[in-house]
């Protein structure tokens, strides 16, 4: 019996080299005297870095050294972590004060006055206002009602009301409740809103005047102990070194992918080439993008027919059928059933793994596909490797060809 066994996205010569051992491993323990074919394709066929990585912002050793620090950057990509650190830190610094006062029986204290106000905001604004023209323009209206609840029911806001006793922490609790609703309000939208750091800082402003607030130009002790952390987070060198690194380490693992949907005919060219000087048909073998480029080959060749000579098709941990259904398969149109002449075709995954997709449903009352769960009780991304060490993955290989 012959074995091909085709790699999957981001893989090179060392890394292949140990996953051609596991997977021969599994597979001769089960059928010994079989041939297992390596089929590399990541050194000719596979993405690369071919100016260094020059693209990236800041690893460019040409480009101006000279970029100042946002402030602002540094302190929002906390809020938007935890919109409520700020709200935590002044009521931890204000409660552990020396000088702290004592709070009169029956008096309202400042900070339960910017309470009051914050829960008596109108949640239904006027259309005309500028509060509401700016969170249309920016995408935010439709969670700005949720931005308040969800601050004012806030065990942190409660704390912070309850430790700002004078007007001056009042102000400073306005101002760092504003950031708090705001904050709560990009979070949930995420990439949905455009919105600009200018706009973001306005809507501040706007709600936190409603609270009594003085405005953000301030620099309140909660911001300066926020502040240097945020910088120390966050700071150009560091986010430019960050992006830098990422880049080159995960050129090849999104840049195969990328070249395979652009570029993919070579490689299809190679798998035909390799599958079809076998002296019988063999067990195809793919993982990952090497499973989408094994459906894309053999669906195009039993298009065209006659069909690649394959006894059985085996894709692991594959995005086949997730690729078919945005209909962005190569070898298969948009919604188009599998070719007369495609071989059986047993589809391995793991739940856990969130690169791994169900072809049954796909392909619904196709009999010669068949999907198969295995559990490596790893997460992901670790789920999508770890294939190769369950035995029932090569145990379901073995039955589907009994």
């Amino acid at each position: 019996m012959r074995f091909v066994f085709v790699h999957g996205t981001g893989v090179r010569q060392d890394r292949f080299d140990e996953l051609f051992r596991q997977v021969s491993a599994g597979l001769l323990e089960r059928f010994p005297g079989a041939e297992v074919e390596p089929c590399y394709w990541g050194r000719e066929f596979g993405a690369e870095l071919r100016a260094g990585g020059a693209s990236v912002p800041g690893t460019n050793p040409l480009a101006p050294t000279d970029v100042d620090d946002d402030p602002g950057t540094a302190e929002w990509l906390l809020l938007l972590t935890d919109p409520f650190c700020e709200l935590r830190v002044l009521a931890e610094i204000r409660t552990g004060a020396e000088d702290g006062g004592f709070g009169l029986p029956g008096v309202r204290s400042a900070g339960e006055t910017v309470g009051g106000l914050l829960r008596g905001l109108p949640r239904d604004l006027d259309p005309g206002d500028e509060l509401a023209v700016l969170l249309r323009e920016t995408g935010l209206a439709d969670g700005y009602r949720y931005a308040l609840d969800t601050v004012s029911d806030s065990e942190e806001f409660q704390d912070a009301c309850l430790a700002a006793e004078d007007d001056a922490v009042a102000a400073e609790l306005a101002l760092l409740t504003g950031r708090a609703v705001v904050a709560v309000l990009l979070a949930r939208a995420r990439d949905t809103t455009l919105c600009t750091g200018d706009e973001r800082d306005r809507l501040v402003d706007l709600l936190s005047d409603r609270l009594g607030g003085t405005g953000r130009g301030v620099v309140t002790g909660t911001l300066g102990v926020l502040f240097k952390l945020g910088q120390r987070m966050t700071t150009q060198a560091a986010r430019d070194r960050w992006r830098g690194d990422f880049t080159h380490e995960k050129a090849s693992e999104i840049g195969d992918i990328l070249r395979y949907q652009s570029r993919g005919e070579p490689l299809r060219a190679h798998l035909e080439k390799v599958i079809g000087r076998s002296p019988e048909p063999p067990v195809v073998i793919g993982h990952s993008l090497g499973g989408i480029a094994l459906v894309d080959t053999l669906a195009l060749a039993a298009l065209r027919q006659p069909p690649l000579p394959v006894r059985l098709l085996v894709t692991v941990g594959s995005q086949a059928p997730f690729l078919h259904e945005l209909g962005a398969l190569a070898g298969l149109g948009p919604g188009a059933a599998l070719p007369a002449g495609f071989p059986d075709w047993l589809n391995i995954y793991d739940r856990m793994d969130l690169l791994a997709y169900l072809a049954e449903p796909v392909f619904a009352g196709d009999r010669r596909v068949t999907d198969h769960e295995v559990r490596s009780r790893q997460p992901f991304p670790l789920s999508h490797s770890a294939y190769w060490r369950l035995a029932p993955v090569f145990d379901r290989i073995a039955q589907a060809l009994r």
